[in-house]
């Protein structure tokens, strides 16, 4: 099962903030996540990014990969 931990965009026109989830890679967009793993609001100054870390761990033990976006925010928020 390859899967892939990517965000996904809730909010509405013009307000959006997105979910941190994971989800098998062949899944349909909207496709239900296997698991939520927190959330990021650019709308906010400065930006909302709020990461479980453990959770997000033990996906890429599992062979989850990232986006590049994901990957980006975790970065941010770890420094």
């Amino acid at each position: 099962m390859a899967l892939t931990i990517r965000l996904t965009r809730m909010g509405c026109k013009k307000r959006p903030f997105y979910r941190l989830v994971v989800l098998e890679r062949a899944s349909r967009r909207d496709g239900r996540p296997l698991e939520f793993l927190g959330h990021y609001n650019p709308m906010t100054e400065p930006a909302e990014v709020v990461i479980d870390k453990e959770a997000y761990a033990k996906w890429i033990g599992l062979g989850a990969t990232p986006s590049d976006t994901v990957r980006s925010l975790v970065a941010k928020q770890a420094a």
